[in-house]
């Protein structure tokens, strides 16, 4: 049975109506889903709600249907899991099994939330949970105590509160997803410190397709872990190459490396308000042309080569009307960096320092140094900008 789509008609989904992309859900309202389910089973003996329906944040209401149950009164718990349907969000968790497994706990445990297999646990500090606890995110942390509080004042598991809202139930809460450690090795959790698995993330509860929000939330993370770590210089890459050059240049440790990938404009507004000594930002010559030339998104889908700025640029550097009228002719970026670099024009150079001086603009004065180096394909060094800034 396939999972309803986000109701009512306003909002987010309402925008992406239009747009034929379908949203999908977090693992946080399928957690969210599964830990009502089991609870309702463990409270009623042994009856699953199939589907099962809960609140989102933002009050939309869907239904989400049970891929697995497990009643077991012997050992006091019940087991319920949902498929993860991220719609059409290219999302690697896609598909994975979200399971909680809810047991009655002593009067005045509260809610205690575990990981189980496949949810990784936090071994670093700098993200909103302590070290040692589940990776389980503070809002779908929230949503589970009010599901499985309003659940318990249904069946009369907790008296009914005055006015506000049910008192908590005293029960464990394990969140686990199928194969999650190895999906895991595709996040950035490793990097981060959250080691054995999966975060079950969402702060809505409903997955856009194509807003990225899961990797534009890593790179925040990545800053916060970098500071807690004492960190003053970060980088923020396109790439594993240039995660390469950026340690070889600059001997900086994993933790200081933000996968950036096409988000520059993540990683600067983020550290805008939470700002560092110095950020390093290296990356593709072509990408990084488009930063220079205003663009945030990087993505090939969002933001495209600009060979007539590339050749104003190649003018201001020395270039001859005919050199700049090649460039802007130029197949690709790679191939107007090559003819400027056969006639001695500093291309690469120009771009890194242009691009530079666009993200000093979107720091807007906060104390941060900027640096940047353009790479080709093979990882060579082909620009570079010294730091420029309040901390240069």
């Amino acid at each position: 049975m396939a999972e309803a789509q986000p109701q009512g008609t306003g909002g987010r989904s309402a925008q992406l109506a239009h747009t034929g992309l379908r949203p999908g859900w977090t693992t946080g309202a399928c957690a969210t889903a599964a830990g009502t389910a089991a609870y309702t089973a463990l409270l009623t003996g042994g009856d699953f709600p199939d589907p099962v329906t809960i609140t989102l944040p933002k009050g939309q209401t869907p239904a989400f249907a049970l891929a697995a149950e497990e009643w077991l009164p012997g050992q006091g718990s019940a087991m319920a899991g949902v498929v993860k349907d991220a719609g059409d969000d290219p999302d690697v968790t896609h598909g994975a099994l979200v399971r909680a497994t809810v047991r009655a706990l002593p009067a005045g445990s509260g809610v205690v939330f575990k990981a189980g297999p496949g949810v990784g646990t936090v071994t670093r500090p700098g993200l909103p949970l302590d070290v040692g606890e589940p990776a389980v995110n503070p809002v779908p942390r929230q949503m589970l105590r009010e599901h499985l509080a309003a659940v318990a004042a249904r069946y009369g598991a907790v008296a009914a509160g005055s006015g506000g809202a049910p008192p908590e139930p005293d029960v464990e809460v394990e969140i686990s997803v199928d194969h999650g450690a190895e999906i895991a090795r595709s996040t950035w959790n490793p990097r981060l410190g959250i080691l054995g698995g999966l975060s079950i993330l969402g702060t809505t509860g409903i997955v856009v397709p194509y807003s990225c929000s899961a990797w534009i939330d890593s790179i925040r993370r990545g800053v916060d872990v970098a500071r807690a770590a004492g960190r003053r210089h970060v980088a923020g890459c396109t790439g594993s190459t240039s995660e390469k050059v950026a340690v070889t240049l600059h001997e900086l440790p994993e933790d200081a490396l933000l996968d950036m990938g096409d988000f520059a404009g993540a990683v600067l507004k983020y550290i805008r308000r939470h700002p560092v000594d110095r950020l390093t930002i290296c990356g593709g010559f072509a990408k990084l042309s488009k930063l220079a030339a205003g663009h945030l998104d990087l993505h090939s889908a969002r933001s495209q080569v600009d060979k007539g700025f590339l050749a104003e640029l190649a003018r201001r550097g020395g270039a001859d009307a005919a050199l700049a009228a090649a460039v802007a002719e130029a197949n690709t970026g790679l191939a107007a960096l090559q003819m400027c670099a056969a006639a001695g024009v500093p291309l690469g150079d120009l771009v890194a320092a242009t691009a530079r001086d666009e993200s000093l603009a979107v720091l807007r004065g906060a104390p941060v140094a900027v640096d940047v180096i353009c790479i080709d394909r093979a990882g060579m060094v082909v620009g570079q900008a010294e730091p420029r800034g309040p901390r240069a």
